[in-house]
């Protein structure tokens, strides 16, 4: 696979009134010019909440902005001209469009329906009860103001296996949709988290019905004609049956094209959970590794007193890198949100060099590590608190560098427990580089780069350390790195 570099491109707490869109056409330029390759874009369909929806309450996927559902034309990114714009202008400047695919759920239903439901053991979904309960639930979607345009399938009851809230009793919980499909199951192939994870929230699809999966195959072949479509990030992975998308990728990229870009959210530190997975999706895709995210942030938390020599241990990357994508924070880890974990600030620069500028994984960058955010939200205990993401002021270095000086095989100093690096040996026509860090004090590693590179000058492209290093006649120098920072090496000649 060719380097690519991944940017995440919103956050939960993004700005509205149809900001986003516009912001990604204006940044394309510089996004490109740093070295970014891919930019993860949000769910651009109406969500339950319409225009204040971050995307993940899906209502209506054939609604980009256009028509007048869920209290707004726009959705909170912005209308349907916006969008294709933004996607034109990533394609006019090399960047390759990735769309983040909602699958899993539908919310903000049209109409109530009498449905027979039976209870569900929140914490252990395999414990079902005998009994069957007929009651009212919200899971018929006619989708009113787009009157059949695109498509006039109508999602009701048999499309979804089950629900969190009914009527006539009033109860909220989870309930299994007695319907034709799975005999009073839940789909196989999901992560086994309370005991099966099949269901989520809202209205769980169920890709069990055969009208459901045609449906669905037939909106990635819409949504590919509307926008240029480089590639998937597919949401809650978890949750969804692991055939339905071995089937799914395979037939858009039959459909759209055979090099599509995927990535699954299978949100578990796991090795053995991803594996399996993987095979289960004949290693179609990549998954978000999520146990260098959690050892990220173990570091951060630690300081000096981790070890960083154990920095990769239960990693993907370290076990499967060709398909793992590496990231040091998303929407759902920074600070007030459901899987908070959030890298301290001090340690980013080192986590970016990290997985930026080593020979193995695809690396994700976040919105907010770039250009900040500032936000304000109810924490868990009610009170209202403002956070504020501060920009990583090295991290657009840290991108170019990945791009003029990630090159070459790889050879690793992990010695120290504070002190760690690693070189890009370049190659014939690409030069490489030296990467220093330190969780703790000042320190150096030294390194034989070979009589190819005897006295030469090298300055660190980041500027954390000023002066010059030249190695002695056989290639060699001890390099070094400030406290709790980081510095990549650069042979001066290569600037």
């Amino acid at each position: 696979m060719s380097k690519r570099t991944l940017f995440q491109f919103f956050h939960w707490y993004s700005p509205g009134d149809g900001h986003l869109w516009k912001e990604v056409a204006e940044k394309a330029p510089y996004l490109s010019q740093i070295g970014i390759t891919d930019v993860w874009l949000p769910p651009a369909y109406k969500g339950a909440s319409g225009a204040s929806s971050v995307g993940y309450d899906t209502y209506d996927l054939f609604d980009l902005g256009e028509f007048d559902q869920k209290g707004s034309v726009t959705t909170k990114y912005g209308v349907k001209a916006a969008f294709e714009n933004a996607c034109r202008a990533l394609v006019d400047h090399g960047l390759r469009p990735i769309h983040d695919v909602v699958l899993n759920h539908k919310m903000g239903a049209d109409e109530k329906e009498s449905v027979v439901v039976r209870r569900v053991n929140s914490e252990d979904r395999t414990q079902i009860e005998d009994d069957d309960l007929k009651a009212l639930a919200y899971t018929r979607f006619t989708f009113p103001g787009r009157a059949g345009k695109y498509s006039e399938f109508i999602w009701d009851k048999q499309c979804f296996s089950g629900v969190d809230v009914i009527e006539q009793p009033d109860e909220a919980g989870v309930f299994r949709l007695m319907n034709e499909y799975g005999e009073g199951q839940w789909n196989d192939e999901v992560d086994d988290e309370l005991g099966n994870f099949d269901y989520l929230m809202g209205a769980d699809v169920e890709f069990r019905n055969n009208a459901v999966y045609e449906e669905l195959k037939y909106w990635g072949r819409w949504f590919s004609e509307q926008v240029p479509v480089a590639g998937f990030r597919l949401d809650a992975a978890k949750h969804i049956p692991a055939w339905f998308f071995k089937d799914w990728v395979g037939h858009m990229r039959d459909a759209v094209g055979t090099d599509l870009f995927v990535v699954a959210e299978y949100w578990h530190p796991d090795m053995t959970t991803l594996t399996n997975y993987l095979e289960l999706v004949d290693k179609q895709l990549m998954l978000f590794d999520v146990a260098l995210h959690h050892r990220f942030h173990d570091a951060s938390k630690a300081g000096g007193e981790f070890d960083m020599r154990t920095i990769f241990d239960g990693s993907l990357v370290s076990s499967i890198p060709d398909h793992a994508v590496t990231l040091v924070d998303n929407h759902d880890t920074q600070p007030l949100q459901s899987l908070e974990a959030t890298v301290e600030p001090w340690f980013k620069p080192l986590a970016y060099a990290l997985i930026l500028l080593r020979e193995h994984g695809t690396p994700c960058v976040f919105y907010p590590d770039l250009y900040g955010a500032e936000y304000s939200d109810k924490a868990v205990d009610g009170s209202q608190q403002t956070v504020n993401m501060p920009a990583i002021t090295c991290l657009s270095k840290l991108i170019e560098a990945r791009k003029r000086f990630g090159n070459g095989p790889q050879s690793e100093h992990f010695d120290d427990a504070r002190v760690i690096g690693f070189v890009r040996h370049g190659t014939e026509r690409k030069p490489g580089c030296v990467v220093v860090m330190s969780n703790g004090g000042e320190g150096q590693i030294s390194v034989d780069l070979g009589l190819g590179h005897s006295s030469t000058s090298f300055v660190d492209f980041l500027g954390h350390r000023e002066g010059e290093i030249t190695t002695d006649d056989s290639g060699r120098a001890d390099f070094p790195t400030n406290g709790g920072s980081v510095s990549v090496w650069v042979r001066q000649d290569a600037l």
